[in-house]
């Protein structure tokens, strides 16, 4: 029994052989543009179920690829979709082919679709650079091929799903060694800020779209164009409250950042737009990253001016919210004794802190006599 079975499966797999090598050769010696574009569709119909591993290996190793990549430059309209949706299918869960369309030349053809009006063309584009951005020796081609800047372009202009995959792209393209500046400039801001707006402060696209705002916060541009747009401090805010542990971690990284670039500029926005209660939660829930960097600007934000500053009971009906969301009611007035005593202890190193370094700093003619 166990004999016929793999006999039945030899001759299905050499079934499958045959149409894949009667596929290949419709693209890659096809009489005509249309027989290539038949082709193209016949690669996309058999490789684009998730099972189709070896299918897409045994394309590729027919020589498909290079066949398929100078049908992006046609005329044709439907010779450079066919082609797109079939390499799309092809890098699918497969580096190898990834790496071998990119090798072949893909990128470029593919940056003159990311200029095109027409949508859909677009839009597959974006998504091919985006499946591509994810193997790591495609990234410096990608980026030295000039096709972020046009990805921060579809972040405003294209639908929900093309400025999704725009932002997955380069976030991929941003944890490469290469100059960050080739990848992101403070253009990116706006866009950037009404995605994170718009979406669930939890999700992994908040996460994407925080890690980018968070390297943007480390230019100068970047600071700029956070404090201007339209509810920039705001929204960081709002993630700092609602965020996942990793949003959280790059919207208060962010934050943090801005502060320490200029305290009397951003300390005074960061409060105004209400950081304190997030930013004291995020010190008991956030991962240990988080939980130093809202310690940090905690304490940068205290040191404002009276008027800006807490009341005491305000303080601790805060403190006490958190203790009962952390422990619950139970325990929640132990919990918020032993937040205040953390709070009241590291304000009084600080001070202490502060002391030590005014005395080591002082002349003999600055010390009052005794």
């Amino acid at each position: 029994m166990g004999d016929e079975v793999m006999e039945e499966d030899n001759t299905w797999n050499r079934k499958k052989q045959i149409v894949i090598e009667q596929v290949a050769n419709k693209v890659i010696y096809g009489e005509d543009i249309y027989a290539k574009i038949q082709g193209a569709r016949d690669i996309r119909r058999l490789v684009r179920n998730s099972s189709a591993v070896r299918a897409r290996s045994s394309f590729a190793a027919a020589g498909v690829i290079p066949a398929l990549i100078p049908m992006l430059s046609e005329v044709n309209f439907e010779a450079r979709e066919a082609a797109l949706v079939a390499l799309l299918n092809l890098a699918a869960r497969n580096e190898l082919n990834k790496v071998s369309i990119a090798a072949s030349g893909a990128i470029p053809p593919l940056v003159e679709l990311l200029n095109i009006q027409s949508g859909n063309l677009r839009e597959l584009a974006t998504a091919a650079i985006l499946t591509l951005s994810s193997a790591l020796p495609n990234k410096p081609i990608i980026i030295v091929s000039g096709a972020a800047p046009l990805l921060v372009q579809i972040l405003s202009s294209a639908s929900l799903q093309g400025r999704v995959d725009a932002v997955t792209a380069l976030h991929n393209l941003s944890t490469c060694n290469e100059d960050p500046a080739l990848v992101l400039d403070a253009r990116a801001v706006p866009p950037l800020i009404n995605l994170l707006k718009e979406c669930k402060k939890y999700s992994k696209f908040a996460e994407k779209t925080t890690a980018l705002l968070e390297r943007l916060s480390m230019s100068a541009e970047g600071k700029t164009a956070i404090r201007n747009v339209n509810g920039g401090i705001l929204t960081l805010v709002e993630t700092v409250e609602d965020g996942s542990l990793v949003s959280t971690e790059h919207a208060v990284g962010a934050l943090l950042t801005l502060c320490q670039s200029c305290r009397d500029t951003y300390r005074e926005l960061i409060l105004r737009e209400g950081a304190i209660p997030g930013l004291l939660r995020l010190t008991v829930e956030g991962t240990p990253e988080a939980q130093d960097r809202a310690r940090t600007l905690l304490d940068l934000l205290r040191d404002a001016p009276p008027e800006k500053r807490l009341a005491s009971s305000v303080m601790e009906k805060i403190v006490y919210d958190i203790a009962t969301r952390v422990d619950g009611s139970d325990k929640a007035v132990e919990t918020a004794k032993k937040l205040l005593h953390d709070m009241v202890q590291r304000s009084m190193e600080l001070s202490m802190s502060n002391i030590q370094l005014k005395a080591a700093s002082s002349t003999p003619s600055d010390v009052p006599p005794s």
